[in-house]
């Protein structure tokens, strides 16, 4: 009893103090909730309102008990985080929050009509969309961490479709697994030589102080994920770069030089490092791509031609073909078979196929050869030149242990994974302390968070 009157009188201290620096104007702002020692305000809660009603998300019940019930979880999240010492890439941080703004301006209309709809200077929204998504990552963190080592076995797979009722079998949309064949069309020496030229000028400018790095990156790169950030990548292991960039870039040792040219499956990069952090390191780069000539792209349009009509005529197979000719790296040693790296299987479904593929696809029967086309290489976006092949079409129907056990694999892990999550915040919960003030209690919360 003693241990909760000395809780409760801290509590009305730490709602006092919060309320006080809080205040706007000379209102004090009201204290909706306290998680451990974090307060929840009335006005967070109405700002995270109006973004949810902004992106249009549905909430399952009042938005004014679901909403402080989700920042009480989040919180408790964010505490494990810090115990954890979990570390967000600012610049990731950077980019989601640029793109949340401009998703913002793009639908509103302007920046002033931002301001405006949210209430608040852009810097401002900026700063409270940074907070947000740092902790949003944090809290995915986290999560991941704890649920990293569910692996489901061919067996719990089998006994979790069995106790499926059939009419709860998920529905599995048309899928098709396709074969292609690329050819990277030749790219003439004089159009490489002036991309050469204009990265080796862009260096000479940054190495005499002309120019900034960053500034030349925004200008000028044609990479669309980076250029925006001045060219920025982000602290990266070496796994998670290009070998030719890794080198070049782990070798770098002065952040006021540049390195020479480095060629990947990308394009041409010059690289300047920014920052080394043990085995990672965070980069700025500048790419460029050498263009394809109209007359090279007609070349491989003409030998891929020939090449369906060899394998239309029986002198080769798909297969052997895309061994020898295709420059599709992931599948020429399969076959041809694409690979869908979003469910890591040969299985796609109609809106994850490359565009181009995908139109021709649709109209396809089992076992045609589409004409050769123009397509955008979606790794390197590259212009090159393919021809398809629909090896097999599944249409829409409910799952069957036989044919998607990929899919109830995927189902059953998170499943898994939503337990033990759940677990972890209902023993959180129920081992830390929490205020909800009187105004805000008339809700059915999921968790008992009053019971203690």
């Amino acid at each position: 009893m003693m241990t909760r009157l000395l809780k409760y009188a801290a509590l009305v201290a730490l709602v006092a103090v919060a309320a006080t620096a809080h205040a706007q104007n000379n209102v004090a702002e009201e204290v909706a909730w306290v998680v451990g020692d974090e307060p929840i305000f009335k006005s967070d809660i109405e700002e995270q309102y109006l973004q949810l009603q902004y992106e249009r998300h549905h909430l399952d019940g009042n938005p004014y008990c679901v909403i402080p019930e989700q920042m009480a979880i989040d919180k408790l999240f964010l505490h494990q985080a810090r115990i954890d010492t979990v570390e967000i890439q600012e610049s990731q941080v950077a980019r989601e929050v640029d793109a949340r703004i401009n998703y913002f301006i793009a639908n509103l209309g302007s920046k002033e009509k931002v301001e405006e709809y949210f209430h608040k200077p852009l810097p401002v929204l900026r700063e409270k969309l940074s907070d947000m998504v740092r902790d949003q990552n944090s809290i995915q963190q986290v999560q991941y961490n704890l649920t990293k080592k569910v692996k489901a076995t061919p067996a719990e797979v089998r006994k979790f479709f069995n106790t499926l009722p059939q009419d709860s079998l998920p529905f599995i949309p048309k899928q098709v697994e396709v074969q292609i064949i690329t050819i990277n069309p030749a790219i003439p020496q004089q159009e490489v030589d002036e991309v050469k030229a204009r990265l080796r000028d862009y260096a000479q400018r940054v190495t005499s102080g002309e120019s900034e790095f960053s500034t030349l990156a925004i200008l000028y790169s044609e990479d669309p994920g980076t250029a925006v950030y001045g060219g920025e990548t982000g602290f990266m292991s070496r796994a998670m770069l290009l070998p030719e960039y890794a080198t070049a870039a782990f070798n770098l040792s002065d952040n006021k030089k540049v390195s020479n040219i480095v060629e990947t499956d990308d394009g041409f990069h010059i690289i300047q490092l920014i920052e080394k952090r043990g085995d990672r390191i965070n980069t700025r780069h500048i790419l460029l791509r050498p263009k394809v000539a109209d007359k090279d792209l007609t070349v491989a349009l003409a030998r891929l031609d020939s090449v369906r009509a060899d394998i239309q005529a029986g002198k080769y197979s798909f297969e052997e073909s895309a061994l020898y000719i295709s420059q599709d790296k992931d599948s020429r040693n399969n076959g041809g078979v694409m690979l869908n790296e979003q469910s890591h299987s040969n299985r796609f479904e109609m809106a994850d196929l490359p565009a181009e593929v995908g139109k021709l696809v649709d109209k396809m029967q089992v076992g045609d050869i589409s004409d050769p086309f123009v397509m955008v290489n979606p790794k390197t976006r590259r212009e090159q030149v393919a021809i398809v092949r629909l090896q097999k079409r599944i249409e829409g129907h409910k799952a069957d242990l036989a044919d998607d056990y990929q899919v109830l694999k995927n189902i059953y892990e998170n499943r898994k994974k939503a337990e033990i999550v759940e677990n972890w915040v209902r023993e959180k919960q129920r081992t830390t302390y929490v205020y909800i003030d009187d105004n805000w209690r008339n809700c059915e919360f999921k968790y008992q968070w009053m019971s203690k």
